[in-house]
């Protein structure tokens, strides 16, 4: 099973050389696993294609309605044209409004409801159409007439192609039209010409199969530019652009819930000595296997970001000052790697949160990590600040740094 996976990703990798990893294969099937700033991303260009498609099929209905009434007026009954015309001016509205009202929020959710809704404005007018259309025995001119409302649903199925979707996405959005032509032939089972209804159910499985692989291929390129954007080329954690983005957004979620967030302003000690004693690309290999052995150790839903040069920021969600601490000495235990003498290689560490700290925005959080990783600094390297007390260099005595002992009386 492993080599047929194997084989597949080697055929994938070829048709779209250097966009996915293997890890992110998942990530074209469902959304569950995607990056925060990936989801944000792809829900601001959901949306944004939400309001250009309806902008095209509010400006359709509303320039090609006088035409379509012209047209149905000469060929349909009164009552008919009437009602017809009526559906039109209705949808038209309604795109009107999706347009006017939806504006991009980073959201998903926001995301699945503009597209809900996109599809559904169509879908109910094609199924309300057809419905009325089918109470009428149209023959020759008026039944060809009638007949062009029956492709609505291919020009929907199509129009998936332009949003980045995964397979479940496509498949989710895509199967309310199926289900609605399928309902459209059970209306008419009676009448039904079989083999045409047949023929036309498959155009559109076939019309979604396409839309579906073309929705993938835009998320697997937007992947590869997300990816590309956030990383640090090097050391392969966040950069400190994106890194900005992620500390802002986790500090105004931990705002909102009431929940601790903690970071850790990391820096190697004595780094340049590295650099002047070994070269650049040693200093390249230190700061790599740095960032490896810490991402190795990293609790879920930890995030490393590197700040500049040698530091190194980790943002902790929903950990209080003594859960942070404890999270960094275990990472101090585990090691940071070896400077290329042999040496073990150290970091000064300084932790601030949100609500032991009362900071007022994510900045604040970032300037007392940083002073208190000075203090580190200044108090001997190879510690941590967690507190504006004591530094800490044995993990075992962190309680006493958070929670000092009270002096005996």
């Amino acid at each position: 099973m492993s080599h047929v996976g194997d084989l597949l990703w080697q055929r994938l990798t070829g048709l779209m050389p250097g966009e996915l990893q293997k890890t992110e294969l998942g990530w074209l099937i469902w959304p569950q696993q995607h990056l925060t700033l990936l989801t944000r991303r792809r829900a601001t260009m959901i949306v944004n294609r939400v309001r250009l498609f309806a902008f095209l099929f509010a400006f359709l209905f509303a320039v090609l309605t006088p035409v379509w009434s012209i047209v149905d007026f000469m060929v349909f009954e009164r009552s008919l044209w009437l009602s017809l015309a009526a559906m039109r001016l209705g949808a038209c509205a309604a795109f009107v409004t999706l347009l006017l009202c939806y504006r991009p929020s980073g959201s998903l959710p926001d995301a699945y409801r503009a597209m809900a809704i996109l599809f559904a404005i169509p879908t109910l007018f094609y199924i309300s159409s057809h419905t009325l259309l089918g109470t009428y025995a149209l023959t020759g001119i008026p039944a060809a007439i009638g007949a062009g409302y029956a492709f609505l649903p291919f020009v929907l199925l199509a129009g998936l192609a332009i949003f980045p979707l995964t397979l479940l996405e496509s498949t989710l959005i895509a199967s309310p039209i199926l289900i609605a032509q399928g309902v459209a032939g059970m209306l008419n089972w009676v009448t039904l010409n079989w083999p045409s209804f047949v023929g036309a159910f498959w155009l559109l499985a076939l019309i979604t199969g396409v839309s579906a692989l073309a929705g993938m291929s835009q998320l697997a390129f937007m992947i590869a530019l997300v990816r590309q954007a956030i990383r640090d080329p090097l050391t392969g954690t966040f950069s400190r652009r994106s890194g900005e983005e992620m500390l802002e957004m986790q500090f105004v979620l931990s705002r909102r819930s009431a929940a601790p967030l903690a970071i850790a302003f990391l820096d190697l000690d004595h780094f340049k000595r590295i650099n002047d004693g070994h070269g650049h690309e040693a200093g390249d290999q230190a700061l790599t296997r740095f960032a490896e052995r810490i991402g190795q150790t990293l609790r879920r839903g930890d995030m490393l970001i590197r700040w500049g040069g040698e530091e190194f920021l980790l943002i902790m969600p929903n950990s209080d000052i003594g859960q942070a601490g404890q999270a960094i000495g275990r990472l101090r235990e585990a090691g940071f790697g070896l400077r290329p003498d042999g040496a073990p290689l150290t970091a000064s560490i300084g932790i601030a949160e949100r609500i032991a700290d009362r900071c007022e925005d994510w900045k604040e959080l970032v300037d007392l990590a940083d002073r208190r990783m000075y203090t580190a600094k200044e108090a001997g390297r190879d510690r941590f600040v967690a507190t504006d007390g004591i530094p800490v260099a044995d993990p075992a005595s962190l309680f006493i740094a958070i929670h000092p002992r009270p002096e005996a009386d």
